[in-house]
């Protein structure tokens, strides 16, 4: 039933590389258990501190501190999958992390949307759908995050993005945004509504989640919540470190990677304690304050290393990985952009990272324009093709033409170039040129492509059964919300 969607072109690097030797590795691992053990993390839900303690944790009450001893550590680790699959609404677009591919996903969740006709304004459920609609016609977008915040939904907002997100694209749906114990078991509703049954739901589940830790070394209460609630429904969960050098995390690039991975752990055992073999995965996208402004940075020199180091340190504990790729601070589309992208999505797809997120978002995830995303998807093929095996087959060698054109000739008139010519792949928005001549920046290619596809691209719709239950369970969620707030009201 893939509709309009085109097929997903993921990147295959021909060939892996590590950028950590094996002491580094247990260098690093050996620091996470040791500030695990001896230092522990913020706990402030009572009901998961109490799963720790019923897990063999430390939990000291008065502080809401939980140690976890090593042992405890590895064994539970050691019970997460390397590996599974992400459903999407249509099978065609599943993803299985085996390591062989590298899935990327849009980035998320910006609050603002640069419109070209009222300019620069909040974001909206709408907003949502129509990026989803944009990422569903990309071949190099493998599944969505939610880009924008539903912000005309600010009590339910997380739900209202799956309800937009699952309208538009066919895709894998991971959210960024959900956050506690009543919206996750909505959410887990709308993904059975998706799935059809609990068997395709834990088999195929086509929604997945992620949590972001509070650095330095603390838990959000909603958000494991929420997890232990995703988990116990076969739903992957990660867990997202983004401790920022000189401010939430240490001033090296290494502590706070030690110190961003050690809140990953944490969260990422306890699953593992509560729910053995739930399906998990380990997020560290680390920034770097900037020393003129106190700003965070997602993407300094020294800084991009560190995503490449979250990959390997996941594989190291067993676990996919989620890389952080694309996220750029620049302002505008161009060559910050561009820069910042390449060099964390090409050196993540060598070291084996499973997925990513990333594209198309400008001003550290903070805002939204279409030509971005079509921009970040130009740069996906980009790598894609310099990551994928080189032929050195007699056939892609051509000696037999070389010899027949010789010395001093010209392979110009060689049918086999006009044959193989139209099999080589070139960027659709570089060097092109208006009618009298002069050249189209490439922005400006993307900006009519963007609106080209937002004007004809149609993904396979939800059947009228589905969409009238996922809104069934987002207005259910609505009125619980509100009728909390009237509560609180009082």
């Amino acid at each position: 039933m893939s509709g309009s969607t085109p097929p997903l072109a993921p990147i295959r690097p021909a060939r892996h590389a590590r950028f950590l030797d094996d002491g580094q590795l247990a260098d690093l691992r050996s620091a996470t258990l040791e500030l695990l053990d001896e230092v522990g993390v913020h706990c402030p839900s009572r009901q998961v501190r109490a799963l720790y303690a019923d897990h063999g944790a430390m939990v000291d009450e008065a502080r809401e501190v939980v140690r976890l001893p090593p042992d405890l550590v590895t064994r539970a680790m050691a019970q997460a999958p390397r590996g599974y699959v992400m459903g999407a609404r249509d099978p065609e677009f599943d993803l299985v992390l085996d390591g062989t591919a590298f899935h990327v996903a849009t980035d998320g969740c910006g609050i603002e949307v640069l419109d070209p006709v009222v300019g620069r304004r909040s974001s909206n459920a709408a907003d949502v759908g129509t990026a989803a609609r944009l990422a569903d016609a990309l071949p190099a977008v493998g599944f969505y995050w939610p880009m924008l915040s539903a912000r005309d939904h600010p009590r339910t907002a997380p739900l209202h993005e799956l309800l937009a997100s699952y309208a538009n694209t066919v895709k894998h749906v991971q959210t960024e945004t959900l956050m506690g114990a009543a919206p996750a078991r909505s959410a887990v509703e709308m993904a059975r509504v998706i799935a059809g049954d609990d068997v395709t739901l834990r088999t195929r589940p086509p929604l997945s989640a992620l949590v972001c830790t509070i650095a330095p070394l603390a838990q959000d209460a909603d958000g494991m919540e929420g997890a232990l609630v995703l988990a116990e429904a076969g739903i992957p969960v990660g867990f997202m470190s983004m401790a920022t050098a000189g401010t939430t995390g240490p001033a090296t690039v290494p502590g706070t990677v030690a110190a961003g991975d050690a809140e990953i752990v944490a969260a990422l055992t306890l699953v593992q304690l509560v729910h053995p073999g739930a399906p998990v995965f380990h997020s560290l996208m680390t920034g770097m304050m900037d020393p003129h402004t106190g700003a965070y940075l997602a993407t300094p020199w020294e800084g991009e290393i560190a995503y490449v180091v979250g990959v390997e340190l996941a594989h190291a504990w067993g676990v996919p990985t989620l890389a952080g790729v694309f996220g750029t601070d620049a302002r505008t589309p161009g060559w910050q952009a561009a820069a910042e992208a390449g060099v964390a999505l090409t050196l993540s797809a060598m070291a084996g990272a499973e997925t990513g997120s990333g594209m198309g978002l400008l001003e550290s995830c903070m805002l939204f324009t279409p030509e971005q995303l079509v921009l970040d998807a130009d740069l996906h093929e980009r790598v894609r093709c310099t990551l994928a095996a080189f032929d050195t087959s007699r056939e892609a060698l051509a000696l037999d033409v070389v010899k027949a054109v010789g010395p001093n000739g010209h392979f110009l008139y060689e049918r086999h170039t006009r044959d193989e010519i139209r099999r080589r792949r070139f960027s659709p928005l570089t060097g092109r040129t208006a009618a009298d001549g002069s050249p189209i920046e490439p922005v400006e290619v993307a900006r009519a492509e963007a609106a080209r596809i937002l004007a004809e691209h149609r993904p396979e719709p939800l059947d009228d059964a589905q969409g009238r239950e996922l809104a069934r369970i987002v207005a259910a969620a609505d009125r619980e919300a509100e009728t909390v707030q009237a509560a609180v009201g009082r």
